[in-house]
């Protein structure tokens, strides 16, 4: 948790988009280490390949298109700021309402848990609570998550490919 810490200051810090990038590569990866200990390896596998693989790759090439400074700021940035501090409290003050970690007296281990537990193999013929869960429970919403993942990527391609074509343009008239 530290390290993510750490790596969360360091590129609010940094000038350089290359190093934001590689930055927010390895908060990724720190992420999905900290998803494994917590014993979601499932989640940690989906943040390692999608969070420090693949947008990093579509990162560096947005890069590679683009200027790799950022600006310097033009003015003071103490609203935004305080808004971020305010949003932050809010969200602290709200989780102190919600049950302790783990504790078996939370919501979700009164009806929905058990009830999944108890039918899922009748009702899915799938013997994996957590598969039957997300691919049948919650097939819709698994697939809605496809969808926009690749709808992104699908966008992110079609913006680097207009780029590539402008700059073969441009490299065509100057040749002529």
């Amino acid at each position: 948790m530290t390290l993510l810490a750490v790596v969360t200051v360091a590129i609010i810090y940094q000038r350089s988009l290359f190093g934001v990038v590689i930055l927010a590569s390895m908060y990724s990866f720190l992420m999905a280490t900290l998803l494994v200990v917590l014993d979601a390896v499932d989640v940690a596998m989906t943040e390692a390949s999608v969070g420090a693989g693949v947008s990093t790759v579509f990162l560096l090439a947005a890069l590679h298109l683009i200027k790799t400074t950022e600006m310097g700021p033009i003015r003071r940035h103490t609203v935004p700021l305080l808004v971020a501090i305010g949003t932050g409290a809010v969200l602290v003050w709200g989780t102190n309402l919600l049950p302790p970690f783990g504790s078996p007296d939370g919501v979700i281990h009164g009806h929905v848990a058990p009830r999944y537990i108890a039918d899922t193999i009748r009702e899915t013929n799938v013997p994996n609570v957590v598969t039957s869960v997300l691919a049948d429970y919650r097939g819709y919403d698994t697939l809605g998550e496809t969808t926009v993942i690749f709808t992104a990527g699908i966008g992110v391609m079609l913006l680097l490919r207009g780029g590539r074509r402008r700059g073969r343009a441009a490299e065509e008239k100057a040749s002529k």
